[in-house]
Parts: C-alpha cells; structure tokens; sequence
C-alpha cells in the first residue's frame, strides 16, 4: 500500500457516473447513417469495435473505422457528437453518483470527471445534469492535446492540477478496459473499474483493473480503506 492518500479522483463519464442506456450506441448508429454505411456486415463489425473501443476519444475511434480517410472519420465524428447533443436530455446520472462527489470532496478528495466526448458536449453534459459545482475539474482529449485513452494524458493532467503532479495519490474509476488501462499507464494508486457500463468484470481485470465495484458508491470506502 502507499504511504501517500489519495487526494484526486479520476472518474469516467458514460457508464460510469452517468447512465448510458444505449445513447452512445444509438448516436454512432446515426452517425454511420450519416456515412451511408448500409451493409449489415460492416455496421456489425463496426458497432463491435465501438463496444471493444469504449471510453476512448471518439475521433481515434472513428480513424480506426476508416483508415486513411480522414474525411469520413471526421464527418462520423461530428455526426456523433451531434446525434448525442440531440440526445442529452435523456441522460441521468446513476444511482449515488452525486452523493459521491460530495462524499469525496467533504473528506478532501478532489474530484475531475475525464470523458472521450468533446469537449463542447462534455459541456452539454455537465450542464444538463447540473454538475459544474460538484466537481473540481473535467477534462477531455482535445484539453489535453488531443491523446485520449488509453494513454495516459488526462489522469497526469488533472495530477498535475489536483494534486501536485503525483499519480500515485490519484484513484482511477471507470466502466471500460481503455479507462483502466489509461490509471494503469498514469500510475495511479486505486485503478478500479465498476460495472454499470461497456465493460464486464473479467475484461476489467484483464486489463489490469486494482479492484472492480458494483457501483460508483462503493469508490468513497475503497479510497479510506487505502489510507
């Protein structure tokens, strides 16, 4: 165990303090409409790179889907964050997200939400859901120079704002093996994932999860039970 506490949480967006309920799927679905993309065969195999790829920035998602086209990829990644802006009215936080926030923070754990969204609807999130002031910091791959997961960027970058450039005084929750692969490569001292989003326990610790949670309530006890 660390001698350092923790003093930041890194925690995800979709799928892990806020429900998903299918509304990343359904806005990629519309953005391959927007492309065209009519066979079954491919939507199929792309939909299951997108689930494979959860949690990492969308744009690097979609250069993934159209390689060397760097046209299409930009056209599905605006499709997507368009088709989800339409769509942010429906999302709710889970269960218990809001009472960790101010469980953290009353016990001076600073709080920075990190997502693969942009940043324009990471805004739109954040403001429809009323978080602005529950949290301390929000970061997205275009604040950090455009790397999103699994590397490393935003942790180290909320590090270096939140608790004095140490990692190791940071804990990790997310939904997809990308979010945990990118606490692994921070070197953060709680790496957990959770189990309300993309991804199931055993891909979690494949990808080198610390600890996995039923839910983002469970984080506030795993953090003082390491101090």
């Amino acid at each position: 165990m660390s001698s350092l506490p923790i003093r930041l949480a890194c925690l995800d967006m979709a799928g892990t303090t806020v429900a998903d309920d299918g509304l990343v799927l359904a806005a990629f679905s519309a953005a391959l409409d927007a492309l065209k993309v009519e066979s079954a065969a491919d939507r199929e195999r792309m939909t299951r790179y997108v689930v494979d790829t959860m949690g990492e920035s969308k744009i690097t998602v979609f250069r993934a889907l159209f390689p060397g086209d760097e046209e299409a990829a930009q056209e599905g990644n605006a499709a997507f964050e368009s088709a989800y802006s339409t769509r942010i009215s429906l999302t709710r936080a889970l269960p218990g997200a809001v009472e960790t926030f101010a469980r953290l923070r009353a016990s001076g754990v600073r709080v920075a939400l990190t997502t693969g969204f942009s940043r324009a609807t990471a805004d739109a999130l954040l403001e429809h859901l009323g978080w602005r002031e529950l949290i301390d910091l929000s970061l997205t791959p275009g604040d950090v120079g455009g790397r999103g997961r699994p590397h490393p960027d935003m942790i180290l970058a909320a590090a270096a704002r939140l608790a004095d450039d140490e990692p190791r005084a940071v804990a990790v929750l997310g939904d997809t093996s990308s979010d945990i692969r990118s606490g692994a490569a921070a070197g953060a001292a709680i790496v957990a994932g959770v189990l309300t989003g993309a991804h199931d326990r055993p891909a979690l610790l494949e990808a080198g999860a610390t600890h996995v949670l039923d839910h983002v309530s469970e984080l506030p006890a795993l953090i003082e039970e390491h101090r």
